[in-house]
């Protein structure tokens, strides 16, 4: 995976979004990026989470529709793999990625079943914790203990460990910071890529007066949340804007145009480009 030497402090980042209350939270121990999108990008994911991914029926459909938009001579696949509520030591990933388990068909038009060619089926694998777990004090040290061992798994299995930092909470947006510095300690210290979904989040919100990326639990995402996050992991997978993405989930097509420029221009800043 290709790397860059230390460039920008993630909270030097932080401190442009103009939200003070993130920028006192950061920490000086915030590490730098180190790992960014490069080689070659992954056609096939396994989602692995949470209600935050499957909301809105599923982030994952929601990214292969916006990825099918933007480069329609391209073929994605996507599977989600998500319990409510759980947290990264919930899942079993070394059952998800057996052979001969999933991913071994697909459904394709006329309701015919196609079977994939044996082996490994995705080249990616997107890991999300919960909600509050990487940085809570009873769990923090278990999310850091299976990232490691998530990621040593996925890499044997010879996909890339990708990891999505998800959003802080409506009303506590000081988990921003906290969870961008443990998302990013973790993929700079298993070589894996970072999805910077939360401060996507922070970002459209400092930017647009009255947008509501939450449902009124204010964690759960909106359709626009939701729709934010697949532009972000569009943006940091393929190393690509979607801008001009002609799938809008049904958003409103300037709200839409204004996720999409937010999700790269987060990508961008937070690997140092």
């Amino acid at each position: 995976m290709k790397t860059l030497a230390p460039r920008r402090p993630l909270a030097a980042w932080l401190f442009t979004l103009a939200l003070s209350t993130l920028a006192l939270a950061v920490q000086a121990e915030t590490k730098p990026i180190r790992a960014e999108p490069g080689g070659e990008p992954p056609h096939s994911l396994l989602w692995v989470g949470n209600s935050f991914f499957y909301y809105n029926n599923s982030m994952h459909g929601h990214y292969n529709s916006l990825a099918h938009s933007l480069e329609p001579k391209e073929k994605f696949r996507g599977t989600s793999v998500t319990v409510s509520g759980s947290g990264i030591d919930w899942h079993d990933l070394e059952t998800y990625l057996r052979p001969g388990l999933i991913g071994k068909y697909t459904f394709a038009p006329g309701n015919k079943i196609v079977f994939n060619p044996p082996g490994k089926q995705y080249d990616a694998v997107i890991v999300m914790d919960c909600s509050q777990c990487p940085i809570h004090p009873q769990l923090k040290d278990t999310f850091q203990e299976y990232a490691k061992k998530d990621a040593g798994l996925i890499t044997a299995y010879g996909a890339r460990p990708v990891f999505f930092m998800s959003w802080a909470y409506k009303d506590k947006p000081e988990m921003t910071a906290q969870l961008a510095e443990a998302y990013t300690l973790a993929g700079n210290a298993n070589d894996a890529l970072v999805i910077p979904a939360g401060l996507a989040f922070a970002r459209a919100i400092a930017g647009r007066e009255g947008l509501e990326l939450y449902q009124k639990d204010k964690r759960h995402p909106t359709l626009a949340g939701t729709y934010l996050g697949a532009c972000t992991t569009y943006a940091a997978l393929r190393g690509k804007s979607p801008v001009g993405a002609s799938y809008t989930a049904g958003l409103d097509a300037d709200l839409a145009a204004y996720l999409q420029g937010v999700a790269w221009e987060t990508v961008k800043k937070y690997y140092g480009k």
